[in-house]
């Protein structure tokens, strides 16, 4: 702790090297957060707690403490309340609490955003992005100090948009970077609350002509076949727009319903899902399950026949385990992770949480309106507040809430960035 900030002290009076200090601070960074996938850290968290809980039990009646506290006017709050039980965990909250408090120290000036400041780190913080964030998969924290200064002002958060997607759309670049330019996209999308709509809808413009612009380039031709091999980076936007919609169509379609749903049908969704590329064979289950239950509330797209198609051609493959042979199909081809899943960090998450988007879990309403499409020539002004979950026409109505939700788009220890597989009924 005391190494990591008295080498940022040096940035302070020594400028020259801060792009080199922060390089090789990240880049430890970065090596402890691989070391610990969040899976580790959430069993670490509810072994420790269920420990407490057992403790506080067999100590309950013995002391008042709290009483005692009050009579001397202070509040009672438990040291172990902010640490993490995990070590390697706990020790990377601590540096990226301090990385954060930098940030914020350098960008602001008497309490004030200081322009031209904020612009020369933000520089040097995206360089440091491009060399050693972009290539890692799976990161679960450190990727978040850009989160961060782009939170300060939209242009800034507009410049890294724009970073991503000249990263996404240059066939000079590797596939596979291309592919995570198009996961931060969607990720910092959907859980960006500083992003205004506008915004959203600008980057969802770009990305869905490309898209469409891919679709014209690639569709009559030899290549016009699912292979993730081929056609990554159209796959990995694909899935970036389906994610992007699936958090923000509330606010897309908030305010006026019938303009929003003219501008959503003006991205053409049919066209993209119905495509030889088959991109609804290659994204990841849960977010197709959302996007199809979302574009058929308003009748956007049907997707379930697509959806069935795609099922019954998986081929099982056969995977050796300790338990014997396992059956099981890959759930995610490009295997891609969503770099702004929920931060878990005790005392770093403060700074983040204030500026999140977290899932919404749905409630029966919810659940009972996705059931129902919307009927062409509906009121602007009815009410849209629905779903965030995948419901069946049929009465077996399954809702994906939040942790189960997360837990099909992270990245499981045994196979990072893969989901676990999970089987959804659809309707006929």
């Amino acid at each position: 702790e005391c190494y990591v900030h008295n080498l940022l002290r040096v940035t302070v009076y020594l400028p020259t090297l801060r792009l080199q200090i922060l390089e090789l601070i990240i880049e430890k960074l970065l090596k402890l957060d691989v070391s610990t996938p969040q899976q580790d850290i959430e069993d670490a968290e509810e072994t420790a707690n269920n420990c407490a809980s057992q403790e506080k039990s067999a100590e309950e009646g013995l002391f008042d403490m709290e009483e005692d506290e009050d009579r001397k006017g202070n509040k009672v709050v438990s040291p172990s309340i902010e640490r993490m039980a995990h070590p390697l965990a706990e020790r990377l909250d601590i540096l990226m609490t301090i990385l954060f408090s930098y940030i914020k120290d350098v960008c602001h000036v008497d309490g004030k955003l200081n322009i031209s400041k904020t612009k020369d780190l933000y520089r040097d913080l995206v360089s440091v992005f491009d060399k050693l964030i972009l290539p890692t998969h799976a990161s679960c924290h450190v990727q978040y100090f850009m989160f961060y200064i782009c939170s300060f002002k939209l242009g800034l958060a507009e410049a890294f948009l724009d970073h991503l997607w000249k990263k996404l759309q240059d066939p000079n670049n590797p596939s596979v970077i291309r592919q995570t330019a198009g996961s931060y996209i969607g990720s910092f999308l959907a859980r960006a609350k500083f992003i205004p709509i506008i915004t959203v809808k600008a980057c969802l413009d770009l990305l869905v002509n490309w898209l469409h612009k891919y679709i014209d380039n690639q569709d009559t031709g030899a290549n016009a076949y699912c292979d993730v091999a081929l056609h990554g980076p159209f796959y990995s936007t694909c899935q970036a727009v389906f994610y992007t919609l699936i958090f923000r169509h509330k606010q897309l379609l908030d305010g006026n319903l019938r303009k929003g749903l003219s501008y959503l049908q003006s991205l053409n969704f049919e066209r993209i899902v119905m495509c030889q590329l088959n991109p609804l064979k290659i994204c990841i289950p849960s977010v197709v399950n959302l996007f199809a239950a979302i574009t058929r509330k308003y009748q956007l797209v049907f997707c379930y026949t697509i959806i069935e198609r795609n099922n019954r051609q998986f081929i099982p493959v056969m995977r050796s385990g300790t338990g014997g042979d396992l059956v099981q199909t890959c759930t995610n081809p490009l295997d891609s992770f969503f770099p702004f899943d929920p931060y878990i960090l005790k005392r770093s998450k403060k700074t983040i949480d204030p500026m999140y988007q977290f899932w919404e879990e749905l409630s029966a309403e919810d659940l009972e309106n996705l059931k129902k499409p919307i009927k062409k020539g509906t009121s602007e002004d009815e009410d849209d507040d629905f779903l965030k979950g995948e419901t069946p026409q049929n009465d077996g109505v399954v809702g994906i809430a939040p942790n189960s939700y997360e837990s099909n788009t992270r990245s499981p220890v045994s196979s990072i960035g893969s989901p676990a597989d999970c089987y959804v009924p659809y309707p006929l």
